[in-house]
C-alpha cells in the first residue's frame, strides 16, 4: 500500500490546536506566552524585570547556495524570529545532524560562517551537537533555539496589535522566494531577464532576514509607545503573515495592496517562475503593527537604516473582516492554502534536469 503523503510545510492550525497546544509537559506559572500557531516566540519570566524569549527552527542549510551563503542564511532565519520579539538575539544551541557525505573541509566552512554571522549579531553559541548519520538529508539537517533576553515590559509578540494600530510593511513581497530563486537559477534569470536583473535578485539573497528591521523598529517605542506586533512573512508569504497577526490578535485588517512596496526584480523573477509574490514565502519582509502617533516616527526610523517600507493599513475591529484593496477594487484577505514558491521551485528543478543544455 502507497504512503499517503502529507502537504509540506507547517501543520494547519486546527491540527496544532487539537494536538500540540494541548500537550505542553509540565505546567509552569513563569510562562508569560506559551506556544501558539502564528507566534514565532515563547516567553518566559526569569524575575520581576527581565524576560528571556526563545524560538526554535530547523536549521536549513542549501549546499547549492555555498557554504558562506547557507550559513549566514541559517542563521538569519532562527534570529529574525527571535528578533520580532523586540529584544535582541543573545544566544543560541545548535543541533546539527548531518548527512555522511560533507566532508570535514565543508563543514569548517559552513560552521565558520555560522560563527562569525552570530558574532556579528551579538549571539553567544552555549550549546548543541554536531554529528553525521544515515538518514540525514539537506535542507533540514536539524534544529536550533535562538534566545532574546530584556526587560519585562519592552517586548511584543503578534498578539499584542490593537485597533487603531497602523500596518508597516518593509521590503515588499516574495523577498525569500526572490533570493532563493536567484541563488539556485542564476543562469535561467540571467538568461531570461538579463545580467543587471539577474544580480538585483542575487542581492535580494542578504535581504532574507529581519533582524536589523525588527530591532530598528522597537528602537523607537513599543507598546504605547509604539510598535505592538512584529511578524516575519515566511511561509504564505505577505498574506498569510497578515491573517497570522490577526487571528492571533483576534482583530481585523484594511490593507492597501497598492501601497505595499514591489520591487521591481520580485514582480520580475515572480512571474518567470510562475508564483504570486504576495502569497510566496518571504523571509526578510517584517511586518509592524503601530500606535497610530508613532507610525511616522517608525517608518523615518527605518528608512534611515535604508530598510524601505510603507504604511499599508490599519488593524480594525475583528467583525469588519479582514480585506484588502487593489486599483479601487476590494477583496478578501485570505492565506493561500499552499506557498506556491515550493512547486514553483520542484517545477523549476526538473526543467532544468530535463534540458539537455
Amino acid at each position: 500500500m502507497a504512503l499517503s503523503l502529507q502537504p509540506p510545510g507547517k501543520i494547519p492550525a486546527d491540527l496544532f490546536d487539537r494536538f500540540i497546544f494541548r500537550s505542553l509537559g509540565a505546567p509552569s506559572n513563569q510562562i508569560v506566552v506559551p506556544p501558539r500557531h502564528g507566534v514565532d516566540v515563547g516567553i518566559v519570566r526569569l524575575d520581576a524585570s527581565t524576560v528571556m524569549a526563545v524560538t526554535t527552527d530547523p536549521v536549513f542549510v542549501v549546499p547549492e547556495y555555498g557554504w558562506e551563503r547557507a550559513g549566514w542564511f541559517a542563521v538569519h532565519i532562527l534570529a529574525s524570529d527571535a528578533a520580532t520579539s523586540g529584544l535582541r538575539p543573545t544566544y543560541a544551541t545548535f543541533d546539527l545532524n548531518l548527512p555522511r557525505s560533507l566532508s570535514d573541509a565543508d563543514l569548517e566552512r559552513l560552521w565558520t560562517t555560522m560563527h562569525r554571522t552570530c558574532a556579528e549579531l551579538g549571539i553567544t553559541i552555549i550549546a548543541g551537537h554536531t554529528g553525521r548519520y544515515d538518514g540525514c538529508a539537506y535542507p533540514m539537517v536539524g534544529g536550533a533555539t535562538v534566545m532574546a533576553i530584556g526587560p519585562s515590559d519592552a517586548w511584543v509578540t503578534p498578539t499584542m496589535a490593537r485597533v487603531g494600530d497602523l500596518v508597516i510593511l518593509t521590503k515588499g513581497p516574495a523577498i525569500e522566494a526572490t533570493g532563493l530563486f536567484a541563488a539556485s537559477f542564476p543562469a535561467r534569470l540571467e538568461q531570461r531577464l538579463g545580467a543587471e536583473q539577474a544580480r538585483a535578485a542575487e542581492a535580494m539573497f542578504y535581504q532574507m532576514s529581519v533582524v536589523r528591521d525588527a530591532l530598528t523598529a522597537a528602537a523607537v517605542g513599543v507598546r504605547d509607545e509604539g510598535v505592538t506586533a512584529m511578524h516575519d512573512a515566511t511561509e504564505g508569504g505577505v498574506w498569510g503573515g497578515l491573517v497570522e497577526v490577526a487571528r492571533a490578535s483576534g482583530v481585523g485588517l484594511r490593507i492597501d495592496r497598492d501601497a505595499i512596496p514591489m520591487p521591481e526584480v520580485v514582480e520580475l523573477v515572480c512571474a518567470e517562475f510562475g508564483i504570486d509574490p504576495f502569497t510566496a514565502i518571504s523571509e526578510g519582509t517584517l511586518i509592524v503593527t503601530v500606535r497610530p502617533h508613532r507610525a511616522d516616527a517608525v517608518v523615518a526610523a527605518l528608512r534611515a537604516a535604508a530598510i524601505p517600507c510603507n504604511i499599508i493599513g490599519e488593524v480594525v475591529p475583528a467583525e469588519r473582516g479582514l480585506r484588502y484593496t487593489a486599483g479601487g477594487q476590494e477583496f478578501p484577505l485570505e492565506p493561500p492554502r499552499l506557498d506556491p514558491f515550493w512547486t514553483a521551485f520542484a517545477r523549476a528543478l526538473a526543467e532544468e534536469s530535463a534540458d539537455p543544455g
